[in-house]
């Protein structure tokens, strides 16, 4: 056990393995940018092209929902189905890019640790380093894409309000803050069960379906009714890619969609009070499952 001093002069036992928990990734900001210039360098060691993978995936992906969906489902608005959505393809780029940003930080976060094993068996540093550089590294494959929904939207006539990119910047801190909880959460457990990275597999396998990125909303209250939408938007990730088709797709639509009753107001602090708090529990149960990652790994 390290011993510590404090302030009033006896001598304190610290249990090992034990930090400060996310405190201490504030104070270890080098650590942190030297982690994420690692993973950057091992994920594309050996690549032609490198970092532009990042935009091969969500355009392909793209494409492939955009003519299953948008052409041949019909819901792309034309003159042949005046009832689709306006600027569909707007509407689901604006919804996958967030998504994708999701199930890349939380696959990454949750394996994290495990993938850090001869690193963390070595020396001591956070823990919680590695699932918080993975959800950078997500952050910063994010961002190019952002920049890309944001000419296609210059192009489409986009002119939003403060409101619509405060919006914006709260569905994506929504979606960051659920994403590093659940990654220190599923993190954690993985080192004492592998099955643990299975079941995030499971998750984000239907992450794109259960939040209204291919679809309207108001397909969950017409076909579910009002009680099954309430509990559809409970779920953090949905409010999240609503705030961007607020932010991105609408102010370029001809037809705007209404917003769901009380979004703004209400589902809004909902979703960021739900991802704070599965952010505290996923600190809590991290900071008591570290102790023995060395041991288990």
């Amino acid at each position: 056990m390290d011993v510590s001093t404090p302030d009033d002069g006896t001598v304190g036992l610290v249990s090992p393995g034990r930090g400060a928990g996310l405190r201490d990734v504030l104070s270890s900001r080098f650590l942190l940018k030297l982690l994420v210039d690692k993973e950057i360098k091992v994920r594309y060691r050996g690549s032609v092209i490198g970092l532009l993978w990042s935009y091969v995936k969500p355009g392909v992906q793209f494409i492939v929902f955009y003519i299953a969906l948008g052409i041949f489902l019909g819901l792309e608005q034309s003159a042949r189905n005046p009832g689709g959505l306006p600027n569909y393809a707007i509407y689901l780029f604006s919804g996958i890019v967030l998504v994708n940003f999701f199930s890349e930080a939380l696959g990454n976060a949750s394996r994290s640790i495990v993938m850090n094993g001869g690193l963390i068996k070595k020396i001591y540093l956070p823990r919680e380093l590695f699932p918080v550089s993975a959800i950078w590294v997500s952050a910063i494959h994010f961002l190019p894409q952002i920049i890309i929904l944001i000419v296609a939207c210059l192009f489409a006539g986009w002119t939003p309000s403060v409101l619509q990119l405060g919006a914006a910047v709260v569905g994506f801190v929504i979606v960051a803050l659920m994403a590093t909880g659940l990654g220190l959460i599923f993190g954690a457990v993985n080192v004492y069960f592998r099955d643990a990275e299975n079941l995030v597999d499971l998750l984000l396998m239907v992450a794109t379906w259960a939040s209204p990125v291919l679809y309207a909303w108001t397909t969950v209250r017409d076909q579910l009714g009002q009680t099954a939408l309430n509990i559809y938007l409970l779920n953090p990730l949905t409010v999240g890619v609503e705030t961007f088709h607020y932010a991105f797709w609408m102010p370029t639509a001809d037809q705007t969609q209404a917003l769901p009753p009380s979004f703004l107001s209400l589902w809004v602090p909902i979703a960021l009070a739900l991802s704070i708090v599965t952010l505290v529990l996923g600190q809590l149960l991290f900071r008591r499952l570290e102790g023995r990652f060395a041991q288990e790994l």
